[in-house]
């Protein structure tokens, strides 16, 4: 008969670094290896019944790996000030100081670069970039698709506005990575209410589309019929980005049912869902600028 794994009381609801709970006698080597525990870093462990968030990683690794010089960055930062989230199993983005000898480390993706005064703050007592240097660290780092869609996430919230971020961009002019920081500010839109739909935004301009309207609210004698997640208003052609409808049946049909109303006042919906984004999105362009094309020409 199995023996029931060791859990002082100490270590229970806790992230704990292992070399200490095994300096002071509460476990050993062994016990670590049992379904007690579940390791997040090296040396560094939580009880395996608390619920692991991406911040419970972020603060671990603070907690118990940083040297001084490091800082939560990139995606794991634009999750701290409340943007795009990360998967709680997804690596702890970091910025590391040229001079903080730091890395690598199973579970954190290191950046090394320097920071300037006043570009690290903290979150609930964890070192994190700015939303600032956060934005100008993902443009650099990610395709500019991506970048875009989470910089827009942190927009979308009111974490940080063009305003602020043409600001420090004028700080930032003629270094390495301004034009792509330039391209990616360019393209954010704090209307956009999910990551796909921004990607998906991005690449249609990046094509060389017009540039669509976020979550644009269609009305009929003045009052509310639909929302559709991109448009061209003045051409009555719209975007429907089918997302989580296969989790959803009556999400599904409700959302249908709300596009069926505009159809009568001459829209054009297209529907794009993640399989074709990723297959055939070249097939989805077609469709958009033929859309466009036709309701672009004089009607007789």
């Amino acid at each position: 008969m199995s023996r029931e794994p060791r859990r002082p009381a100490e270590l229970v609801g806790r992230v704990f670094y292992s070399r200490e709970a095994i300096q002071r006698g509460l476990l050993t080597k062994n016990d670590l290896r049992t379904s007690a525990w579940r390791r997040l870093f090296h040396n560094v462990y939580a009880d395996a019944r608390l619920e692991i968030s991406h911040h419970t990683r972020c603060r671990a690794a603070a907690s118990w790996l940083f040297p001084p010089g490091c800082a939560i960055a990139g995606r794991s930062a634009v999750a701290l000030h409340g943007g795009a989230t990360c998967g709680p199993d997804d690596d702890v983005e970091v910025v590391v100081e040229p001079s903080a000898r730091f890395g690598p480390l199973a579970g954190l993706l290191i950046h090394v670069a320097p920071w300037r005064d006043g570009e690290v703050s903290r979150i609930d007592g964890i070192p994190v970039t700015t939303v600032e240097r956060t934005c100008w660290d993902v443009a650099r780092w990610l395709d500019v698709v991506d970048a875009v869609a989470l910089i827009d996430s942190l927009g979308h919230i009111g974490a940080v506005g063009r305003t602020e971020l043409d600001r420090y961009l004028v700080t930032r002019r003629g270094e390495r990575g301004s034009r792509r920081f330039a391209e990616a500010i360019s393209l954010t839109d704090p209307g956009a209410e999910s990551l796909p739909e921004s990607r998906l935004r991005v690449r249609l301009v990046r094509a060389g589309l017009p540039r669509p309207v976020t979550q644009h609210v269609i009305t009929r004698a003045g009052r509310f019929v639909a929302r559709v997640d991109l448009a061209w208003p003045e051409l009555k052609v719209a975007i429907e980005y089918d997302g989580l409808w296969h989790h959803d049946p009556a999400q599904f049909h409700r959302d249908r049912q709300r596009l069926n109303r505009i159809l009568g006042d001459d829209w054009i919906v297209l529907h794009v869902t993640s399989k074709r984004m990723r297959e055939d999105f070249d097939g989805f362009l077609a469709e958009v600028r033929a859309a466009l094309t036709h309701r672009t020409r004089p009607r007789p």
